[in-house]
């Protein structure tokens, strides 16, 4: 594995704030900003002021004990941890950070990943559900992954027993999922998982996480993660839960972003569905095969052409150098070209140009004024 070999500037002050703060989201966006800028935040003279801003007193508490020799040297140390155990590291100012969750204020200003990080800007599908899910409900999330990967998509889910270790196994088949953890990178949770996330890793997926190393397997962090397993995602598909299952965290996530939400339906009497059949009566679509996920989305994508485009896609499976920047900053749902130039700094004119030369290798598609991708990189 190939790991860090250093960090910007920009990414220490970020992942010094983060450490410092203890991964509030709430302390990090006050004190950004009160002093306008991460870097600003981070200052020596600003530390000793935080208490001007109203944020937690652990916060104020680690703020001065960074200041001491020993405050520096177990941040230093953390960052040799992190140096070792990432392949990557995506701050909200990187180019490579997702764009599908820079919408939502509650994004992670912080992503900690092994893999590939590339994986992270394709189009992805969730498949949650029950930590101790059915035979059955493990078969279905094993062949709706197995199918949808087959399609191009990403599969996205959480590393947890059940559900999500069925979809991560059946995406794997096709060396496509994404795995977004609880904890740090410094530990796998479950354990029994181990073997599992280190196949993600070596196919070509991604585990991620926002949280620093040491950090613990707590009840409260696997809810909050579920928000960056619906946000990176383009629907989340809920296999099987029951009415007080995690999942239902992510589907109502999903919900709020604005994401479709998807429900495998079961029988009346069984607690594994009562989530589900929960979800369907408050307007999740029922979904019994994956081709009616992809349907459902309507994405102008190759999916639903791919017999068409094979030998496209073979042709052209790299970028032309100059056209990655402007391929990272389109998404799946489409930006006008207003947006697409606060996102990209060029010319309009150069713009324009590329977005042509994406859509003759088809990758490209506009729709109504909007740009989006249509169909993903091999």
């Amino acid at each position: 594995m190939v790991m860090l070999n250093s960090f910007s500037p920009q990414q220490i002050n970020s992942i010094l704030l983060w450490y410092l703060v203890q991964h509030s989201l709430s302390s990090f966006s006050k004190l950004v900003q009160h002093y306008g800028s991460v870097a600003a935040a981070v200052q020596p003279e600003h530390l000793l002021t935080w208490s001007d801003v109203r944020i937690h007193a652990n916060h104020l508490q680690r703020a001065k004990e960074y200041l001491s020799p020993t405050g520096q040297l177990t941040f230093e140390q953390c960052l040799n941890q992190l140096q070792q155990q990432c392949d990557f590291v995506l701050t909200l100012d990187d180019a490579d950070y997702p764009n599908q969750l820079h919408p939502y204020a509650n994004k992670p200003p912080i992503l900690f990943g092994q893999g590939n990080a590339q994986a992270l800007l394709q189009a992805q599908i969730a498949i949650v559900g029950s930590r101790k899910a059915s035979p059955h409900g493990r078969q279905v999330a094993y062949d709706f992954a197995y199918y949808l990967s087959e399609q191009g998509f990403f599969i996205n889910s959480g590393l947890a027993h059940g559900i999500d270790e069925a979809a991560h196994q059946g995406a794997l088949q096709h060396q496509r999922t994404i795995a977004v953890m609880g904890t740090g990178l410094d530990s796998t949770y479950p354990s029994a998982h181990h073997s599992l996330r280190q196949q993600i890793v070596e196919s070509g997926g991604a585990v991620i996480t926002e949280f620093l190393p040491h950090t613990k397997p707590l009840q409260q962090h696997f809810p909050r993660r579920n928000r960056i397993v619906s946000g990176l995602s383009l629907g989340v598909l809920v296999v099987e839960a029951a009415l007080k299952s995690g999942s239902l965290i992510t589907a109502n996530e999903a919900a709020n972003q604005g994401k479709m939400v998807f429900a495998i339906p079961g029988h009346i009497y069984s607690e594994y569905h009562q989530g589900c059949h929960q979800l369907i009566r408050e307007g999740a679509v029922l979904v019994d095969h994956p081709e009616q996920i992809i349907e459902d989305l309507a994405l102008p994508t190759h999916w639903q052409t791919q017999q068409h485009t094979k030998d496209a896609v073979e042709q052209h499976s790299t970028l032309p150098p100059h056209l990655i920047s402007l391929y990272q900053n389109l998404d799946w749902i489409g930006q006008d070209l207003d947006l697409l130039s606060q996102r990209y700094p060029a010319p309009i004119s150069e713009i324009t140009s590329q977005l042509m030369e994406l859509e003759l290798l088809g990758l490209c598609i506009q729709q109504g004024g909007r740009y989006l991708r249509c169909r993903p990189i091999h």
